[in-house]
């Protein structure tokens, strides 16, 4: 069976997540429940960056230990993914062993390989990105993201030739055009190479909380160079674990675009400095807005992911942002908005589609919708799983969500056409009317199938209540394939999206 990787960013745990992280996850488990439908053996890496200095400074105005506090967080950020239906597989944080072993192994290597060496840094510091600045970062003296002047300092560290890489990547982007994407973030970058690269410090001065440099016990490591190592060391790299060779190079990296330097800059340069494989792809999402302004903690502009999911339900949220935002572009999320989606196409379109399906069904045919001829809708959804798996395989998430609820919005056209209500009503119409209702459901199903990694628990229970059987994982090659070869028990149930127009 083919393998898939699939790694997000880790998260900074001084604060909980926002509706902007929650996306990048949320969009990350659409992809991975896809590759799972599409039959490879998906990994599905999460984790926390814990050795942040803002980290530190939060726990000390809890008055706690920074462990404590990390280990309180990552209880919080573990209810918020269980809630939007996050299906990692593995969850590294780098306060782990494994992970201090694998950032202690890299480091070594790169070093043996005449990759670092020791200076003095003199620059740019900002607190809340915990980056180094260059002036042509800053715009009119503050950092873009955080609004804020960076500190001037000046510290003797350990420093990696990052620009003895420029060459090299700019050649890796010219071989593998796709290593990143969208395009944008690639063209960016090839500028930002040409421009010319700087050393990077991968040290800060002091002890305690950080891992300890391997060859100098009075620093400890950067915390970018540190947490870009995570996708390697949950490999088992750097603990000895056999077969970490088979788990590594990650397949897809899915990062927000403004750490997309990070990710396609400086870690592939460090793993060519130790002479690793490189990940396959990185792929640098935009930002969510909130009503035009941009997410963060440190302005103030955030949505609780919870109080968004609580509001309709976690799949219709999943569904909201996957289906508003074209993957890649800066997107928009208000809660007028968030109701008329869910309306239109959830409780109006879908939910109102299985309904009448299901109640038909029942009516006229006891539930039980037996095998019959095929006329229109095969050929329409055949071209939809055509449509939806290119888009997938492109991370053209937003088309592939459009193709499923085209879908959608043939079987409704066709229903309003054959008007089954009224063949009902003619003795000589039967098998019209099985074949009708048997059309309807079974290209329903295929949409269900569709749309299970945007909505695994709805697109869950549509297939129950389509076919009377409980499905975990829809596999695309059989449950996306319009058969009618087999009888459906349909069976009613409540509304699965009650309208909001219907509530005010």
């Amino acid at each position: 069976m083919a393998s898939f990787y699939l790694t997000t960013a880790i998260d900074y745990v001084n604060s909980a997540p926002h509706l902007g992280t929650a996306y990048e996850k949320i969009t990350a488990d659409v992809i991975a429940r896809y590759q799972r439908s599409a039959g490879r053996d998906t990994r599905f890496l999460m984790g926390a960056d814990e050795h942040s200095l803002n980290v530190r400074r939060r726990a000390a105005e809890l008055g706690l230990d920074p462990r404590e506090y990390c280990g309180e967080m990552e209880d919080t950020f573990r209810a918020v993914w269980s809630k939007l239906d996050i299906s990692f597989d593995d969850y590294i944080r780098t306060t782990e062993r494994r992970h201090h072993r694998g950032v202690t192994r890299l480091l070594e290597a790169i070093r043996e390989r005449g990759g670092i060496y020791e200076g003095t840094y003199e620059g740019w510091y900002c607190v809340s990105c915990e980056a180094f600045k260059q002036d042509r970062d800053l715009v009119e003296g503050e950092c873009p993201l955080h609004r804020n002047k960076p500190d001037w300092i000046r510290e003797r560290n350990h420093f990696f030739r990052l620009s003895a890489f420029g060459d090299r990547l700019l050649e890796l982007y010219r071989e593998r055009p796709g290593f990143i994407r969208p395009a944008t973030r690639r063209n960016e970058l090839t500028r930002l190479i040409e421009a010319g690269l700087l050393d990077l410090s991968v040290s800060r001065p002091g002890s305690g909380w950080g891992i300890p440099v391997p060859f100098d016990d009075s620093s400890v490591v950067y915390v970018w160079f540190d947490a870009l190592i995570n996708y390697l060391s949950a490999t088992g790299y750097g603990t000895d674990e056999p077969g970490w060779e088979d788990r590594w190079p990650a397949d897809l990296h899915i990062v927000g675009k403004d750490i997309t330097r990070f990710h396609a800059v400086i870690w592939p340069a460090m793993l060519m400095a130790a002479g690793l494989p490189l990940p396959r792809q990185v792929f640098g999402h935009g930002f969510v807005h909130f009503e035009g302004e941009r997410m963060s903690k440190s302005l103030g502009t955030v949505v609780n992911p919870l109080e968004a999911a609580d509001h309709l339900g976690p799949d219709p949220l999943r569904c909201y942002l996957v289906r508003e935002i074209a993957y890649g572009q800066d997107g928009d999320f208000s809660w007028k908005r968030f109701e008329a989606r869910y309306d239109a196409d959830l409780a109006n379109s879908l939910g109102n589609l299985v309904s009448r399906i299901t109640s038909m069904a029942d009516r006229y045919r006891n539930g039980r919708l037996p095998p019959s001829a095929r006329t229109g809708l095969p050929g329409l959804a055949g071209a939809a799983v055509s449509d939806y798996r290119a888009a997938m395989e492109e991370l053209r998430l937003h088309d592939a969500a459009t193709a499923a609820f085209r879908l959608v919005g043939a079987v409704n056209e066709f229903l309003t056409e054959r008007a089954p209500w009224t063949l009902a009503k003619d003795p000589s119409a039967s098998g019209a009317l099985d074949e009708t209702l048997y059309e309807a459901a079974e290209a329903v199903r295929i949409a269900a199938v569709l749309l299970w990694p945007v909505m695994p628990g709805s697109a869950r229970e549509i297939l129950r209540r389509l076919t009377g059987e409980d499905v975990e994982v829809p596999r695309l090659d059989e449950d996306a394939v319009f058969r009618a070869d087999r009888p459906l028990t349909a069976v009613k149930g409540a509304p699965l999206w009650p309208r909001l127009a219907g509530r005010r």
